[in-house]
Order: C-alpha cells, then sequence, then structure tokens
C-alpha cells in the first residue's frame, strides 16, 4: 500500500528534545496551511492572525512559533454589503492599547476591494472587535469621492507619526503599486497616497517575469533595523512559481512620503528554488528570547498556477554592511533547528480528549488545509469540507498533540468512518510534524477501508513503510473503537476489542499521539492515553 505525498520532502534525522530544558530540537516546514502570514508577538507570546475561507478572521496564540495555538475567529463577515466577501491579508497590530486588524474585504468583485480595520474594546487581542472603512486610498485631497482599490495594507509607526502603506491601482486598471499615506489615527488616513516607486523597473518584478508581462507589487512589510527602515514587497504573480520578495530602502532620516527617499533594491531578497517556489507575503518575528529574527512566509505547495499554498518559518540574519540577509527558502520536510529560547512542552502521564468545545483544542496542533477541520458534538472531524472551497488540497490531514512523550502506554480511540474509502486512525510515538502526506516521523494504526484491512507502519517524513496488516472480517461498520498497546518495540492493535495485529518495530522509541485520516472524512472522540 502507498500513501502518496503532495509536497517532495527531503529529511534528516531528528533531533530529539530533552525535557525539560531549553530546546534544542527541531522542527519541519510547512508548519500550516495557510496563506499571506501575519505573526507577531505581545507579552511573550507569538499572535497569528489569518483569513478564514475568505469570510472570517482568526487569531491563534502560543508561546512557540512553531506551534501556533488554537484558532479562536475573532469576527465573521456579515453576509452581504461591500465588506462581506474576499477576506484577504489581515495584520493584528497593538497601537495606543487597542488592537487593530487590518485587512482587505470586497462585496464580492475583486474590482471593489478596499482596506478595512477592525478596533478592539479593549487590550484584549481577541476581541470583541468593531468593524471600521473603508478606508480612504485614493488621491482626492478632500479625502471623500474615487476611493481606490487596495489590499495588503500595513502599518508603521516612525518620528511618532502613523504611516499605512498598500498595494493599490493607480484607476480602474488592475495593476498594483506600492503607496502609502499618513494617517491621523489607526481608523483614518490623513492625506492623499504617494506611489513609493515604479511596478516593474526590473524584469524579475513583472507577471511571468516577461518583458510582456505587467509590473505587479503587493504585500508590503516593514523592516526596521539599527535605525535603518526597510519595506520587503512580493512581486511577479503570488498565483505563479515565480512570486518572490523585493527590497526597499528608505533614505536615514529623510520624509517617507517622498518617494525619492526610497531606494529599490536591484536584486530579488527572496526567490524560489527548486524545490520550494512562489514565496511571498511575508512577516517578521524574534525568536522568544530575542537573540534571532524569523522570516515568516507563504510558499506554493505545486507549480501548477493557482494559490494552494502553506505557512513555512526560518531564521535570517544581516551582512555586514546592515542588509537583511534572507538566504534561500528552506525545503519542505527539512529539520531546522527551533529558535532560540524555544521550549518543548514534553507532557507525560495519562490524559483523555473529549473535544467538546473550541478550548479543548488547546494543546493540540492541526496540519492541514483549514477547511477540513471541525468539531461537532462532542467530536473531532476531520477531511470533510465546511462551506464553498477556498484553494482546497488533501495532504493527510492531522492533529497532533504538542510536546507529548509517551514510550509504553495504552492509546483508545472512538472513531466514526464517515466516508468508507481511504484511511483513518491513530498516530503515536510522533515527532516533528508539518503538512504533507507523510509529514512526521512516527507509526500509524488505522482502518484501510479501501482494503478493509487494518493496517501498522510508520512514516519518516517523506515515504510511508507498512509493518503489519490483517483482513477485516467482520463489515466496517461506521463506528468502530481502536485500542494501541505499546510496550518498547512490542505493538499490539485492537479492533472493536478483538486483537488484531501484533507486531516489533524499533524505529521509534517515543514520541506523541495524534490522529490522521488519508483522503477520507472521519470523526474521532474520547481519546485517552495511559502510560504503562
Amino acid at each position: 500500500m502507498s500513501m502518496r505525498c503532495v509536497i517532495s520532502l527531503v529529511l534528516l534525522k531528528v533531533l530529539l528534545c530533552a525535557c525539560p530544558a531549553v530546546a534544542e530540537h527541531c522542527f519541519a516546514n510547512p508548519i500550516c496551511e495557510q496563506a499571506d502570514p501575519w505573526i507577531t508577538q505581545y507579552q511573550g507570546r507569538y499572535l497569528a492572525c489569518f483569513s478564514e475561507a475568505n469570510r472570517a478572521i482568526s487569531v491563534q496564540m502560543s508561546d512557540r512559533l512553531t506551534v501556533l495555538g488554537a484558532k479562536h475567529v475573532v469576527w465573521t463577515a456579515p453576509e452581504s454589503g461591500p465588506a462581506s466577501q474576499e477576506i484577504w491579508a489581515p495584520e493584528l497590530h497593538l497601537l495606543n492599547g487597542r488592537w487593530y486588524i487590518y485587512f482587505a474585504a470586497s462585496d464580492g468583485r475583486n474590482r471593489n476591494h478596499r482596506a478595512w480595520v477592525l478596533q478592539s474594546s479593549g487590550s484584549d487581542p481577541l476581541g470583541p472587535y468593531s468593524l471600521h472603512g473603508p478606508l480612504y486610498t485614493g488621491d482626492d485631497p478632500d479625502l471623500s469621492s474615487n476611493n481606490r482599490w487596495a489590499i495588503d495594507l500595513t502599518v508603521y509607526e516612525s518620528e511618532h507619526r502613523l504611516y499605512a502603506i498598500w498595494s493599490g491601482w493607480r484607476d480602474d486598471q488592475d495593476i498594483q503599486y506600492l503607496y502609502i499615506a499618513p494617517m491621523k489615527d489607526p481608523l483614518t488616513i490623513a492625506a492623499p497616497r504617494t506611489r513609493l516607486c515604479a511596478n516593474d523597473d526590473f524584469l524579475w518584478e513583472r507577471v511571468d517575469e516577461s518583458p510582456r508581462g505587467r509590473g505587479l507589487n503587493e504585500a508590503p512589510e516593514v523592516l526596521q533595523h539599527d535605525g535603518r527602515t526597510f519595506v520587503t514587497y512580493s512581486c511577479s504573480g503570488s498565483w505563479e512559481p515565480s512570486y518572490k520578495i523585493g527590497l526597499l530602502e528608505l533614505k536615514r532620516g529623510s520624509d517617507p512620503l517622498q518617494s525619492t527617499n526610497w531606494h529599490k533594491y536591484p536584486m530579488p531578497a527572496f526567490e524560489s528554488t527548486e524545490t520550494t517556489y512562489g514565496v511571498g507575503h511575508n512577516s517578521f518575528v524574534k525568536s522568544p528570547d530575542g537573540t534571532e529574527d524569523w522570516l515568516i512566509y507563504h510558499a506554493k505547495l505545486d507549480r501548477q498556477e493557482g494559490w494552494r499554498r502553506a505557512v513555512f518559518a526560518q531564521r535570517f540574519t544581516w551582512s555586514d554592511d546592515g542588509l537583511p540577509k534572507f538566504g534561500r527558502p528552506i525545503a519542505a520536510g527539512q529539520p531546522i533547528p527551533v529558535p532560540s529560547g524555544e521550549y518543548d512542552h514534553c507532557v507525560t502521564g495519562a490524559r483523555r480528549f473529549q473535544f467538546l468545545g473550541t478550548n479543548d483544542l488547546d494543546g493540540w496542533s492541526y496540519f492541514g488545509h483549514h477547511q477540513l477541520l471541525h468539531l461537532d458534538g462532542g467530536k473531532l472531524c476531520l477531511g470533510e469540507l465546511r462551506g464553498p472551497p477556498i484553494n482546497e488540497f488533501r495532504s493527510g490531514e492531522k492533529v497532533v498533540f504538542d510536546g507529548g512523550l509517551w514510550t509504553n502506554f495504552t492509546l483508545t480511540a472512538t472513531l466514526w468512518l464517515l466516508e468508507q474509502h481511504g484511511q483513518s486512525g491513530l498516530l503515536f510515538r510522533v515527532n516533528t510534524p508539518f503538512v504533507g502526506y507523510n509529514g512526521q516521523h512516527g507509526y500509524f494504526a488505522g482502518i484501510d477501508s479501501d482494503n478493509k484491512c487494518l493496517v501498522l507502519g510508520f512514516t519518516d517524513g517523506k515515504v510511508w513503510h507498512q509493518i503489519a496488516s490483517a483482513p477485516l472480517s467482520e463489515p466496517i461498520g461506521a463506528k468502530c473503537e481502536l485500542k494501541i498497546t505499546a510496550r518498547q518495540n512490542q505493538f499490539e492493535i485492537d479492533f472493536n476489542g478483538d486483537r488484531l495485529l501484533q507486531a516489533r518495530d524499533s524505529t521509534f522509541d517515543s514520541g506523541s499521539i495524534g490522529l490522521r485520516v488519508v483522503d477520507t472524512h472521519a470523526a474521532f472522540s474520547d481519546v485517552q492515553i495511559t502510560p504503562l
């Protein structure tokens, strides 16, 4: 039996954690399925902000960059109106004691995209929030007429003044430039926009990287270091493998509203490789101890044109002349040392999980398309698409309990097979999970509905290795019970109370647990692990 692999992966041996100690272990990309990643830091925690199926905005909180934490939907778009559809690229900013989420939205027609903002009622990044906008992003001196198309708005402060930078159309034609304007306050643009630069100075900025292609600049992000102000931007087409990041710099001490004060560097700052392509729309954070700089970006999952993307994280440094050195995009699945100061949670002991509400997902990390996970009456459902698909893809969807470290144990769960095909089951002794069909090191035991058998095997981050299988003589019902007993290198697998598999393997000696489906839809409940 084979398990398909969407992402081409090359993995080295994983360094396991010491517990408890400063983490010296590794993680692997992609860390989640999303696009236009925005991650910021507040009071020792990371806050990740994403669009949810183009109809809502979520925030995730975690003390670790490589594990984003449970999802909290903080705002859902109205059913109709100018900010009801195409919710793109939200960014979460703390300004004057309140949280603001800047995002693009429309009435369902791209030409009507405008910049909007959510304002929190207090200091809680989870809200509640109120909607304001659209912000004025046009050329009228009175800021009252001919508002213009705008997406990817970000803000930054300099010399006690707030500025907005975004990607906009000059007129009604779909040609994107970078613009800047001062802000009166976090909810109000104070003056007409100024275009920062041309969008086609270099061939690599153009769609198709062709002289016939139009220039396209978007996703500006501010990076300040040692008194210097840089703006990264994404260019070429976001649907293309050639998507990449360029770099602007503001002349030190000059007015950012004067386009002549911005210098564009002639070479891309970050571009595709043979293994990682379509890289762009980034954000910047520090490691937990503040000693390292990290680049967060999305990359395409295939070379065909389209928007199937996932989120990558990698460290960057600075050159002797003070420029950011982003390096080359790291391949999916390659082990990377975790950010400095990131601690592993190292959970042991007996645990029971019932998935009754969102808070019951605390501690679980999901790896798969964001529309293929939901809770339903005490069940955790994997693989079912809810709502219109947004760049949907299958990747062996899984949830893994963060920091679990179990060696000898029994693991039980109730499993509902909601589709009679594919594989559904339990992961155990799992390490270094990432988005991908075989994107983990660890064992899998579950039901192969296509071949009507119980299977046991392991994945090495790239390939499925089957250890044993046993036919299921009774009909596979909608509801069943799985039990795994692990003692050193000996495994016993029970199905509905009957022991069907016994096997030996010593590839992995400890790790966490998880729930996984492969090209199917299943639900899980009452997951229990008991150390032996």
